[in-house]
Parts: structure tokens; C-alpha cells; sequence
């Protein structure tokens, strides 16, 4: 696979960055080595080779589900640095 400005533009677009020339031939150094590297793997020899779905012989041990009480409204509100009478007030994070 050819490493090219257009791959790195496009590479630069849909990851909302924006690159400087020197930088753009230097990330194109680093994805040609890293390409090379994965491509290496091709030439490995997988005949007879299971797929590894774990990286060790245990399954997950999940435990049992416990119903356990709850606090109240007025308890979890009386430690909150801003609040109503019901909802938690946060600042707004998400602006158009």
C-alpha cells in the first residue's frame, strides 16, 4: 500500500486534524513502517493454527446478581454543590 498526501489528507480529514508539510512526511514515514510491520504478518506461516478467542484457558466468573438497597432522593441531593429539588444540575457540555 503507497503512503501518499492524499491517504494522509484524507487520513487528516475524517480525524479532524489539520498537519503542517513537515509533519504530513513524517506521519508518512511512520504509517509506511507501520504498514511494512502488518504486512510482514502476511508471510507467517498459519497452517494448523487455531484462533486465540482468550488470552488464557479461564472463562469469565461473573457472580450473582444481589439486590441491594438505595439511598433516597434527599440523601444523594444533600452532598451535590448545585441541585433542585429533584435532578442534579451540571454545567451544559454540548453546544452547537
Amino acid at each position: 500500500m503507497e503512503v501518499n498526501d492524499a491517504l494522509i489528507d484524507k487520513l487528516a480529514n475524517l480525524a479532524k486534524l489539520k498537519f503542517e508539510d513537515a509533519e504530513k512526511e513524517e506521519i508518512k514515514k511512520d504509517l509506511q513502517k507501520m504498514i511494512g510491520f502488518v504486512e510482514k504478518l502476511n508471510e507467517l506461516d498459519l497452517e494448523g493454527a487455531e484462533p486465540l478467542l482468550h488470552m488464557s484457558d479461564e472463562v469469565n466468573v461473573l457472580r450473582e446478581d444481589e439486590v441491594k438497597g438505595s439511598i433516597s432522593r434527599e440523601d444523594a441531593l444533600k452532598n451535590a454543590p448545585v441541585h433542585d429539588e429533584q435532578f442534579f444540575k451540571v454545567p451544559k457540555v454540548i453546544k452547537k
